[in-house]
């Protein structure tokens, strides 16, 4: 079921503002009960003069409103379609009666009114929230099919650091007495641009009304300019199965990928993820996950690993103008290493997210994240004679415009700053980079 009261709401009193123009006393006193919240008592007033009034667009408009506010969405429809019989182009009473259709389960029906009215460019405020019953149609009638949906994407940028190393070429070697080394270039901060690309398809198959499963496969690839060794590939896939009880979410999923460096494979992972979410209200969510990967370095056995982390995420829907989307999270965790006499590989974790966006119209959204990490390695590091500690911060700020449904431009910037105690580990770096990217559904 598609829980959107607040949304009849809100578009209502945004409808309402250009809708209720007072045309006679009967249409003013009923104006003034559907303003006051008296759905019911507008109602009462207005019925008895149904037979006398049916096809005045202006009284008809007012039952309709009436008829849906107290309950009665099939009246509803039935004198909101004499208006619009009358006046096919009168906007207000097409999204009244795309809600009447949605309140009587009709969600087909109601998606198409509601888009109708979208097109027709209505006022910023309008478009917001009837974008968000679309989306109430889209997750509700999402698990009822088979849905299938993919993306391509292309990207080019500038990376400052393409190889995530130190700014310092010489550095002093506690083990050696502090003797002075001399970095080889590759191990030194590298700029360079690069082109990238990326796609996806994702599945999602419900076999009862609780229960469904899913799965997905993406790519991602990068190319640099100069720097070709320090070129990238990804592939990951997942599979796993999902439980909706109410306002609860429970899903568990394999999840396998591969990572490579100049075309060598460079770390394999599989894991598994446990998250439960639940919808606190119609603009609020909160979740709980638990992530277990085996991380295996090909040719570097002494660097695998088993990677747990448990954390939880808390995000809201602020409602307004630009209707702002916030999020925050927090987790913990260590990566074990699996090798004997390497501590100092494996670590103890500890973070923290927060970000959001807003939608400066239907087309373009800004958004922006932080985060922050910490992390203490188990033992004394060989060369360094010091047991490692580092605090990474990630930045982000982009935004997102749609010039036409289903292509999407992201400019966007990143910035990262990992604070170490051992200076080969210590560098910054930035990204700027524009993609375009193309989904199907």
């Amino acid at each position: 079921m598609i829980n959107v009261e607040k949304w009849f709401l809100i578009l209502t009193l945004l409808l309402s503002g250009t809708a209720l123009a007072v045309e006679d006393d009967l249409v003013r006193q009923a104006d003034k009960l559907l303003k006051g919240g008296k759905a019911q008592e507008a109602y009462t007033l207005l019925l008895p003069y149904q037979s006398e009034r049916a096809g005045d667009p202006d009284y008809d408009y007012r039952l309709g409103i009436a008829a849906l506010d107290s309950g009665k969405p099939n009246e509803a429809i039935f004198a909101l379609e004499r208006v619009l019989a009358v006046k096919p182009d009168h906007l207000q009473a097409r999204a009244e009666i795309a809600r009447a259709y949605l309140a009587t389960g009709e969600t087909a029906t109601s998606k198409q009114e509601f888009e109708t009215v979208k097109q027709q460019d209505p006022p910023k405020e309008v478009s917001v929230t009837i974008q968000k019953f679309l989306d109430a149609i889209e997750k509700a009638t999402a698990g009822e099919r088979t849905t299938m949906r993919g993306y391509l994407e292309a990207a080019v940028g500038a990376d400052s650091n393409v190889n995530s190393a130190t700014g310092s070429s010489q550095v002093a070697i506690p083990a050696f007495g502090g003797a002075i080394a001399t970095l080889s270039a590759n191990g030194v901060k590298l700029h360079d641009n690069y082109a990238g690309a990326a796609g996806g398809f994702n599945v999602r198959h419900p076999f009862s009304p609780e229960w469904a499963v899913f799965g997905g496969v993406n790519f991602n690839q990068r190319v640099n300019s100069s720097h070709d060794i320090f070129d990238t590939k990804g592939l990951d896939g997942n599979l796993g199965v999902n439980l909706t009880k109410g306002d609860d979410s429970y899903s568990a999923a394999l999840q396998l990928s591969n990572f490579e460096v100049d075309n060598n494979r460079y770390r394999d992972a599989t894991g598994l993820t446990a998250q439960w979410m639940r919808s606190l209200d119609n603009s609020s969510q909160v979740s709980v996950y638990l992530q277990y990967s085996e991380l295996r370095y090909p040719g570097q056995n002494v660097r695998d690993a088993d990677r747990t982390v448990l954390g939880a995420a808390y995000a809201r829907a602020l409602g307004g103008a630009y209707a702002p989307v916030v999020y925050v999270g927090g987790y913990a965790g260590e990566e074990a290493e699996k090798q004997a006499n390497v501590a100092y590989l494996g670590h103890q974790l500890i973070g923290a997210r927060a970000g959001g966006e807003m939608s400066i119209n239907p087309k373009m959204k800004l958004f922006g994240s932080a985060s922050l990490e910490s992390r203490n390695y188990g033992g004394q590091e060989p060369l360094f004679l010091v047991s490692r500690g580092d605090t990474q911060t990630d930045l982000r700020v982009g935004a997102s415009y749609i010039p036409v449904p289903g292509w999407t431009i992201t400019p966007q910037f990143s910035y990262t700053r990992n604070d170490s105690n051992i200076v080969i580990n210590d560098y910054d770096r930035t990204v700027l980079s524009i993609s375009l990217r193309r989904d199907f559904n």
